[in-house]
């Protein structure tokens, strides 16, 4: 096989990486608005339904642009996995009315730090891409997913159930966050 070859390959590699988890990511968007919106409409606190409510509408402006650039790259969305995130979403919405304050705040937080790391590969898969555009947008999306966590893990710093939740679940609020990939646009 020759050079050429082999790098049209890991191109494709990248290209179908970058598809995939921007496929993923533009359903879980989805989801977790729904979920917000359920959120913020089960707590009290104004300062805390302020902040649950940006994070939704930060969830649509992500899948809006998601959507573009699954658009751009000749792709679409999956129906089916559509439908069911959609139905997951506004059943977690409807069961932060129901489980208490903590455990939507705690798996909130456990969400965005998937969602960080998901968007920082993204962004990976598009610089090697060379759609530095696509890249500069995914660590934008990946800091904000990070500014996300950070909030709810505030929310939950000291609360009594954290540290038998995380020994269970393994997300800890007051982990020092690993250094993004932004060194990749250096």
């Amino acid at each position: 096989m020759n050079t050429s070859k082999r790098f049209h390959m890991n191109k494709d590699s990248h290209r179908d990486q970058l598809i995939h988890i921007l496929l993923m990511a533009y359903s879980g968007e989805l989801a977790a608005a729904y979920a917000y919106r359920g959120h913020w409409k089960s707590v009290k606190a104004s300062d805390q339904i302020k902040g649950i409510r940006k994070i939704e509408e930060e969830e649509w402006r992500h899948r809006k642009a998601v959507g573009q650039m699954l658009k751009q790259l000749g792709s679409h969305p999956i129906f089916l996995r559509e439908i069911k995130m959609g139905c997951i979403g506004r059943t977690i919405g409807f069961l932060c009315h129901v489980t208490g304050w903590f455990f939507p705040m705690y798996f909130a937080g456990r969400l965005e730090h998937t969602n960080v790391k998901e968007y920082d590969t993204a962004a990976y898969h598009a610089g090697q891409l060379g759609l530095k555009k696509y890249q500069k947008e995914l660590l934008k999306m990946a800091q904000t997913e990070q500014e996300h966590e950070d909030f709810f893990g505030r929310m939950i710093l000291n609360h009594l159930l954290l540290p038998i939740t995380k020994s269970i679940f393994t997300w800890d609020p007051r982990v020092k966050k690993a250094p993004r990939i932004k060194k990749a646009l250096v």
